[in-house]
């Protein structure tokens, strides 16, 4: 079944075809999330309540756009509400991170925990403005048409945002590259 027959027997009220939704997106629905709040235990909460709303709410649905776009349109709205709640960027472990990507994803080359560190952090210190399209476009391999959808803005204000969000992240990266070439250059100066 495809995923309008899907979410048409979902309006329907089957279960089974709920749990087939449920299964193609809970983990990128979890992932997402996470990328969001930082929080992986905030993710699993909040993916729970994204389909709760999925599957009570079903017959809000309207198919003019993928059902992908909808669901993460409805995750995108718990996290702008959360992180609205906390007001405050909370870090997540490498280890945790880690443990939420595919294994297939991960490779055989493990990724430099250093440069996964700075990134996490330099993604985490992004305004939700620019976080959340830049993790659905560079992270979740969305368009900028689909991001346009989900985040219900034009697509001249998604182009905007991922441009700023990823000079941003890039001027976060190089300050800490910088400063750690500065202290090599100081070390090595020191040893002579």
């Amino acid at each position: 079944m495809d995923e309008r027959e899907l979410i048409v027997q979902v309006q329907k009220g089957d279960e089974m075809a709920f749990k087939e939704i449920v299964g193609i997106y809970k983990d990128r629905i979890v992932n997402f999330l996470c990328q969001l709040t930082g929080d992986y235990q905030k993710a699993v909460e909040l993916s729970q309540e994204t389909f709760m709303r999925v599957y009570f709410k079903a017959n809000k649905y309207k198919p003019i756009a993928p059902l992908s776009s909808w669901i993460y349109a409805i995750a995108s709205n718990l996290a702008k509400t959360e992180m609205k709640k906390t007001r405050r960027v909370p870090l997540v472990s490498i280890e945790e991170v880690q443990n939420i990507l595919p294994i297939e994803s991960q490779g055989s080359n493990p990724p430099d925990r250093s440069l996964v560190r700075k990134v996490r952090k330099a993604l985490d210190s992004l305004p939700p403005r620019y976080k959340i399209p830049v993790i659905l476009k560079d992270i979740e391999g969305f368009s900028q048409e689909e991001i346009a959808q989900i985040l219900k803005k034009p697509l001249g204000t998604i182009k905007a945002r991922i441009s700023r969000g990823r000079e941003y992240l890039k001027k976060q990266l190089e300050k800490t590259s910088y400063k750690r070439d500065t202290y090599s250059d100081n070390e090595e100066y020191q040893n002579g």
